[in-house]
Parts: structure tokens; sequence; C-alpha cells
């Protein structure tokens, strides 16, 4: 497939990687020629310096031979202006990242249509549903939900005081039976990542990537060492679209929030659209301001401003104060291990929420979780009507080691995938897979 990607920021430039790993033909327009350099020289994709809404640059691109284009910039007209030309050359499948909220009105549809842009995107709202899947499952530092979500897949640092380590995968699964409802489907060791075999062992400090059907829930908890309270009562630090998209959800499940905006204009607008939020205008890292307004006193802490040191600073003195649960935003990866060893209990990126929602369309509407950390992917996939696995074990696919059938959701009752487990026709599965495995593996299942 030959995908031309408009915008070389953090959601276009981790799309491209991850796409030209799956061998994909990817074209990159760019018009800031430092970041199209940085792209040329880190990714296996021809880029075009321009911008993405002239159509000479779109010509240059080989617009009229792609099969997707994806707008991606932080321009909301550019993207719209980009799709058109898409349109017009005839590439089938247009998706824009669209923020305006005016834009992603139910009025704004036939605009949108007429623009070209057959789905759009909004980072904001992805990071949002992302934040809040998070405090499900209090200590765990990110969540993705797949299968109409009756299938989670958590994931979490191990601590030296987690019974899965030092032992087996097989030894420390058995005493909850043959019929366990969790499985481990990656782990994450250094710069390694794996799809883990019965013997493995594991150490402190692999991250691992859980999938959980739901109904083991305390026993998973005590594996994992998540012991933290679902929160109540919720800080939220900055009041962009995100920290206001999660107050909104929040206190409609009853939670008692605040939240810090250093901008006074905005934080007057907040206090005007969010009736049962408790609105400070503030710095979010005035270590004053939050003793005083009782940091340690919340069950939880979210820093989501677009500054990803503020973010961390005041994460870290809210955990210093006894919070038990903070979550941070973060647009630079390279702050993501700093996180890992100092304590803060979550990570989120504006990057891999959206390209998880890109990654979703491309795939055809499934759900798709990519890792900021990890080479493997978890997707979903579904047995054809006439497969050829249909009426197969698991264990007799012979699937290769960079492919695992995590879990096999059948007429909305979902399963651990087992070695027993038989495959039928429509079974809905939640696979591991690395990015070059993905067609052979859904090949197989067609």
């Amino acid at each position: 497939m030959k995908v031309v990607i408009v915008g070389a920021g953090e959601v276009g430039s981790y799309l491209a990687a991850r796409l030209t790993r799956e061998n994909h033909h990817v074209v990159v327009v760019e018009q800031d020629a430092e970041r199209a350099l940085h792209v040329e020289q880190h990714i296996d994709a021809h880029v075009v310096t321009g911008s993405g809404s002239h159509p000479d640059v779109m010509a240059a691109a080989g617009i009229r031979a792609a099969d997707l284009l994806v707008a991606v910039t932080t321009d909301d007209e550019a993207n719209l202006v980009a799709c058109m030309l898409a349109r017009q050359a005839g590439v089938e499948r247009r998706i824009a990242r669209i923020e305006a909220a005016a834009l992603r009105a139910p009025e704004a549809a036939d605009l949108l249509r007429a623009a070209g842009a057959d789905e759009v995107i909004d980072p904001d709202a992805e990071t949002a549903v992302e934040i809040l899947h998070l405090l499900d499952y209090p200590g765990a530092t990110e969540i993705n939900m797949l299968a109409d979500d009756r299938v989670a897949v958590v994931g979490t640092v191990l601590g030296p005081d987690s019974p899965l380590v030092g032992r087996p995968l097989s030894e420390s699964f058995a005493p909850y039976g043959p019929d366990w409802e969790f499985l481990i489907g990656a782990v994450s060791r250094g710069d390694r990542t794996v799809i883990p075999r019965r013997d493995m062992v594991l150490q402190s400090g692999d991250v691992v990537r859980i999938v959980d059907l739901g109904t083991s829930s305390n026993e998973l908890r005590h594996l994992l060492g998540l012991t933290h309270a679902r929160a109540n009562r919720v800080m939220l630090l900055g009041g962009g679209r995100t920290g206001e998209m999660v107050a909104e959800r929040l206190v409609e499940m009853h939670a008692e929030v605040c939240l810090v905006e250093r901008d006074p204009e905005r934080a007057r607008e907040l206090a005007e659209t969010l009736d049962d939020v408790l609105i400070l205008e503030g710095d979010i890292t005035d270590a004053e301001l939050l003793e005083e307004e009782r940091v340690g006193d919340h069950d939880a802490v979210i820093a989501v401003t677009g500054n990803d040191e503020d973010n961390i600073l005041a994460c870290l003195y809210a955990k210093s104060m006894g919070v038990p649960e903070t979550i941070a935003l973060l647009h630079r990866l390279e702050f993501l291990p700093l996180l890992r060893t100092l304590g803060i209990d979550g990570a989120l990126s504006p990057r891999t929420a959206c390209a998880n929602g890109v990654m979703r369309i491309i795939r055809g509407g499934v759900q798709v979780a990519t890792y900021l950390d990890m080479d493997v992917e978890v997707l979903e996939m579904t047995v054809a009507d006439g497969s050829g696995v249909h009426g197969q074990r698991i264990c007799d696919l012979h699937l290769p080691k960079e492919v695992l059938i995590a879990a096999v959701v059948r007429d909305g009752t979902s399963m651990i995938g087992r070695g027993h487990t038989v495959l039928q026709e429509q079974d809905h599965l939640v696979v591991f897979a690395r990015p070059k495995a993905v067609a052979a593996a859904r090949k197989r299942f067609e």
C-alpha cells in the first residue's frame, strides 16, 4: 500500500516509522526543512519538502498513485485542503487530524465530507479516553481497551516485590488454575521486547503487557502490585482541551474534580463551562499553591499541560505529598524511561493516542494499540467465513514466534487464547504481533 502522510510532527513521524516497518511505501510531506531532514535521516520513507495544501507539492509526492492519505499537521484547514487534493487525485481513503471543536460538531459533517475527509482523528480526544481508561486500573502505567471493551491490555513495571518476579510464568500462574483469565502478551526488558513463553523468568523492572478479561481483577491486581483504590478526588493540572474533556467525564462519573490553569482568560472560560469543577488560576509547578489546595488529599493528580517538564515536576511534587496515582502527559519520548525510574505511575503521549486512532482506521475499524517502547502492537482480527483455521486448535496453527493469539471473543463472550482453544468462523481475536508479521497473520485468518 502506498501512503502519503502530510505532517512530520510527533504523530506523522511516528506513523511513518510504524508503516514503513510493515513494508508499506510511505511518502512524507513536510514544509519545515529541519523536520523533513530528520525524517529522511531516521525513517525509511521518501520525503517531499513543502506544504501538503499545495497541488505541486502533492503531485511531487505521487498523490495520484496513493492508496491512503493521512493529513496530521497541527493546522486543521491545511489538513482539509490536503484531503481535498487527494480526493481530486482519486485517493481512495483520506484521514484528517481535526482539533477545532467547531469542525467536529455534527453540523460540520457535511463540510468535512465536502472537503474529502472520510475519517477524522482528534489527538486530544484520543488522549482523554486513554487517561480515563488508565484510571480504571489504578497503579498501571497504561491501559488499552479492545474488542468493544471486553478485553483490556494492562501495562505496568514489575517491582521487586511482585509475585511474578524470579519465577517461570508457568509457575506464577499455576495457583490460578488451568483457566485463568489473564495472560502476559509481551515483556520489554531494556531495549528488547519479546512475546513470552511459559518458561520465561520475569525480572524486577520488566515492563509487562497483560491481557485481562476483567473477571479476575483482584488476582491480577495482586500479581501486578496494583493496590491503589479507584480515584474519587482528582486534581487536573492544565486546562487545555484534554484537561477539559477529562474533567467533564470525571464529573459524569461523580468524582470530585479540581482543575488548575495558568492562563487567567482560559481559567474564566473553564469556570463558565465546567459548573461542577473547582477551577483555580495558577502555576502547576507552584508548590505553595498545590500545598494550599491540599494536593496530598487527592487520589490522583493528572498533569496535562503542553510542557513536559512542568508535568513531570508537578507529578513528582504530588507523589512526594502522598498522592497514590500520578499521570503525566508527555510530548518528548526521551522522558519516558525517566518517569519510570522516578516513580510517576502513568505516562501518556498524544503521539501514540492519535496514532492508535489512525491505525484503527487503517486496519479497517478494528482497535489497535501501539507502544512507544516496544516493536509489538496489539490488534483485532476476525476468523473469516471459510477460513482454513476454522475447527483448528491454536497449537496446531504453527504461528510464528512474532504472533500470539491472546484472547478470543465469541458470541459476546471473551476467553484467553490457549493452545487447546478451537477457532471458529467469526471468532474475534486479540493478537500480539510485530508489525512485519501483521499482514501475514491477517491473511492466515482470511
